[in-house]
C-alpha cells in the first residue's frame, strides 16, 4: 500500500478536521448560493486601470502571485479588494 505524503497545509487541514473544529454547514444550497454571489461581485471585473509603480515592487508582487499560483494582475486586484474591504490588516513593525 502507498503511503500518502501531505504537504504542511494539507496535514493542518487533517489535524484541524480530526480536532473537531470543522462543522456541517446547515443549508449547503443555500450557502453554495451566497458564496457564488459573493464570488461573482467579487470577480467582476467592469473597469480597467492603469497604475504606474516601482519596478521594485512590481517584482517582489509578481514573485508573490507566482508562489500562490495565481496571475499577478488578479493579486494587485485581491490586495485592493481586500484593503477596501477592510480586509487587510496593517502589520505592526517592531
Amino acid at each position: 500500500m502507498k503511503k500518502i505524503l501531505f504537504d504542511k497545509e494539507e496535514k493542518d487541514i487533517l489535524e484541524s478536521y480530526e480536532r473537531g473544529e470543522w462543522r456541517p454547514i446547515k443549508n449547503p444550497k443555500a450557502e453554495t448560493k451566497k458564496l457564488r454571489e459573493y464570488a461573482r461581485n467579487t470577480l467582476q471585473k467592469d473597469k480597467r486601470i492603469n497604475i504606474r509603480m516601482s519596478s521594485k515592487d512590481l517584482d517582489q508582487v509578481q514573485v508573490i502571485a507566482v508562489q500562490e499560483g495565481i496571475p499577478y494582475q488578479t493579486m494587485i486586484s485581491s490586495i485592493i479588494h481586500k484593503y477596501v474591504s477592510g480586509y487587510l490588516i496593517e502589520k505592526k513593525r517592531a
